[in-house]
């Protein structure tokens, strides 16, 4: 997301461009986004995001109902992003593997981390609404799904049967995300000295995969 907002016009004459050539949603999108960063939260007014964008504070309206929805097309940006960082880090990686599955791991931790201004808005109600509009519709079948695919290519190369892979996912999921969590707000080093969350998840993953074969013999 923030190589996004780069691309954020700097100028009112290009965003007057932009918005002629129907580009004024993706430009407020972008602009919000910028603020956000700036700030360190959402803390901003539907003007101000019009005023970034080089518009008249009524030009936003013609997209967004309020603040709130042009918030919720914030999260669907950085969903995406998620999905995209999962979709690079398994480059490379044979599907099915504990390799690949940690990869998305990694990327996830890396993502949250480096997006931390955007954590609370994402997974907060504004990212609940935003994962369950229509044009949400491709989101859902992402970032979450390319790790149950590789659980249940895992499962087949493996023949481990009687799982439920979306319930694994969902565990790991949670493994990931609090580690991210914690290491996004600093929290990791207060119960253990220089922890490094991308080894812990890479040592509890194992862990996981292994009591998984053994419960599968």
């Amino acid at each position: 997301m923030k190589s996004a907002t780069k691309t954020v016009c700097s100028a009112k004459a290009d965003c007057s461009k932009a918005y002629h050539h129907g580009n004024l949603r993706n430009e407020l999108i972008l602009a919000a986004c910028a603020l956000i960063e700036e700030r360190g939260s959402s803390d901003f007014s539907v003007a101000e995001a019009a005023r970034r964008a080089g518009v008249s504070n009524a030009a936003p309206y013609r997209h967004f109902r309020d603040k709130d929805e042009l918030l919720e097309a914030v999260c669907e940006l950085g969903f995406l992003g998620l999905a995209q960082s999962a979709q690079d880090a398994l480059e490379g990686q044979e599907p099915g593997t504990e390799a690949a599955i940690i990869a998305l791991g990694h990327s996830y931790i890396r993502f949250v981390v480096s997006h931390r201004h955007f954590h609370d808005l994402m997974w907060g109600q504004h990212g609940i609404r935003a994962m369950s509009t229509d044009t949400a519709e491709d989101l859902r079948g992402s970032g979450f799904y390319i790790l149950v695919y590789n659980l249940n290519e895992m499962c087949r190369k493996e023949n481990i049967v009687g799982v439920d892979t979306t319930d694994l996912a969902t565990k790991l999921w949670g493994l990931v995300h609090g580690l991210s969590a914690l290491s996004m707000t600093s929290q990791l080093d207060r119960f253990k000295a220089d922890a490094d969350p991308y080894e812990m998840l890479s040592t509890a993953s194992h862990i996981f995969f292994a009591g998984l074969r053994q419960s599968a013999r």
